[in-house]
């Protein structure tokens, strides 16, 4: 079975926080939208559901094009994106501490 990340685990496993999830966690580089469906786990067709709108709110930015194909990152320069990001990552921080305490209670 395929383990879900903290943010996935608490704010639920729907395609478009599937992909946001795997943009913030892999922010430092740039994908096309088949690598980012395919890695993120949300089929392509799935994907270019909402893809515009994510492109139309600045959430993704287009950095270069290879080929025929278009390479994506999550646009930093969009503050309510750096924001979410802080977010994604005090939430996972969080969580994390919330497991290792309950281990603890565990072990005790």
């Amino acid at each position: 079975m395929e383990s879900k990340t903290a943010f996935l685990e608490i704010f639920g496993d729907s395609p478009i926080l599937r992909v946001l999830d795997f943009l913030v966690v892999n922010e430092d580089f740039d994908y096309s939208m088949t690598d980012i469906a395919g890695l993120s786990g949300v089929g392509y067709s799935t994907l270019k559901l909402f893809w515009q709108r994510l492109e139309k709110e600045g959430i993704v930015v287009n950095t270069r094009i290879v080929g025929k194909a278009k390479m994506y990152k999550l646009n930093l320069a969009n503050p309510v994106i750096r924001k979410f990001r802080d977010f994604y990552w005090e939430t996972t921080r969080h969580h994390i501490h919330e497991k290792a305490k309950e281990k603890e209670l565990v072990v005790r």
